[in-house]
């Protein structure tokens, strides 16, 4: 055999085994993607200053299906993005690049678009950037006009510099969404969003069922938060424009932070720990029964500290005994006696014998609608003159508050929270020390 047939064959037995060996991934030394670039499964990109990584992965405990997304150069299966959650590369078939069309494409072994960023553009020349923040950008080259984001699409991790927007005239919403379970990216149960309309709260729902609720935004917390009110949550904003699209972001810090929406519904939020290399639990909802939507009914009141963890609020009794004994809270409390002012049917005369109990440190029930900035004085003055208003609370930096519908999602909280007053008979309230009564005639 002569040196080249030998030859010959040592390369062919060579590329035989490298092409049985797995592939290993490179890091690109770029952050961008462009037309002239394909990202082949298992390669990968960095952001600037190496926060992010942009890459093919497979779920914990996973090993057969291949997703694309946004993950932590420290902790790569810790993922904040996904693009093809809810259809999987069943190998390591998949690429990625900009499309002739100026898109972000995916595409697997066969040449099939399994997810692109689809948006409608006449760019022939775009490129996608991976930032520091985490966002992966489509931009128009030559204008430097933003095409599409990960941002506005986000899967289920809040992170600073990402925000959850609700537009109040079109209905549009950014928010989070759940995985299906912890090893599975497709769409769960569960998102997370800003109802901005009325009073800006923050909502985790159960398909279209509230499941958690932060409370409304006083401009600094969200006081139905009981953490926000130390020091150690503060930094969120919120934010409007003139086109009626509100904003809440998380703030920036020092550390690795993320917000996470977990597949059982709740929010977590964690604090990278250079010293142990794990992610740090810093707070959660809902903690507990309490904190989850609804538990006591309208007219209920929660307490994880009591047992039973549900009572009636002073004046009502369960509507349904039987459930309430077993623990079944759901339907709520009914008033025990009518109020004066319903009997009079606003017609005057007599509305001062309604007054208003006062409950301290509470978690404002849901459906606020907010009036004037003044003193509680006013808000007190207000609501007593209209029959419908059967609560009201002074919150500061937001002013009053008023209630006319069921009062639901009421808790208790300890050493925080704000004074809520309930509109009563003045033969539920006796000579109770938190009463505030009603001296002033109806329709002043």
């Amino acid at each position: 055999m002569s040196n080249s047939q030998i030859l010959k064959l040592f390369f062919l037995q060579y590329l035989f085994l490298v092409l049985r060996l797995p592939r290993l991934g490179f890091c690109a030394e770029t952050d961008t993607i462009t037309s002239n670039l394909v990202i082949k499964d298992p390669d990968t990109i960095s952001s600037q200053g190496n926060v992010f990584k942009l890459g093919f992965f497979s779920p914990d405990n996973t090993t057969k299906n291949r997703y694309f997304g946004v993950f932590y150069s420290v902790s790569e299966s810790t993922v904040i993005w996904v693009a093809n959650r809810n259809n999987p590369i069943p190998d390591s078939s998949g690429s990625i690049t900009i499309s002739r069309n100026g898109n972000i494409v995916l595409m697997n072994g066969k040449g099939e678009t399994v997810w692109s960023s689809n948006v409608t553009t006449s760019s022939l020349n775009a490129s996608a950037q991976l930032l520091s923040t985490g966002n992966l950008v489509l931009r128009e080259n030559s204008s430097g006009r933003t095409l599409w984001e990960s941002f506005g699409y986000p899967s289920n991790a809040f992170l600073p510099s990402l925000r959850l927007t609700d537009n109040i005239n079109t209905g549009h919403k950014v928010v989070l969404s759940s995985w299906k379970s912890p090893t599975d990216p497709e769409v769960g149960s569960f998102t997370t969003g800003l109802q901005a309309l009325k009073v800006p709260q923050i909502f985790t729902w159960n398909g279209n069922r509230p499941h958690w609720r932060s409370g409304p935004w006083n401009g600094k917390i969200l006081i139905g938060v009981q953490a926000m009110y130390s020091v150690y949550l503060e930094g969120f904003t919120l934010e409007n424009d003139t086109s009626g699209i509100f904003y809440f972001t998380a703030p920036e810090g020092k550390f690795l932070m993320r917000i996470t929406l977990s597949s059982t519904g709740s929010l977590v939020k964690t604090l990278w720990n250079r010293q142990t290399q794990n992610w740090d639990i810093t707070w959660s909802a809902p903690r507990n029964e309490c904190e989850v939507y609804g538990t006591c009914g309208p007219f209920g009141s929660c307490n994880p500290l009591n047992s039973p963890i549900c009572s009636c609020l002073r004046g009502f009794e369960p509507k349904n005994s039987e459930k309430w004994g077993r623990g079944i809270w759901t339907s709520g409390c009914v008033r025990r006696k009518p109020l004066l002012c319903d009997r009079n049917n606003n017609t005057g005369g007599g509305g001062k014998e309604d007054g208003f109990l006062r409950l301290p440190f509470m978690k404002v029930p849901d459906f606020p609608e907010q009036g004037p900035s003044g003193p509680v004085e006013e808000c007190r003055s207000l609501c007593s003159r209209n029959c419908s208003c059967i609560a009201y609370a002074h919150v500061t930096n937001l002013g009053c508050m008023f209630w006319s519908q069921d009062l639901i999602d009421i808790q208790q909280f300890s050493g925080a929270g704000e004074d809520l007053y309930i509109r009563l008979p003045s033969s539920e309230l006796g000579t109770y020390s938190s009463v505030v009564f009603d001296n002033l005639p109806f329709n002043v």
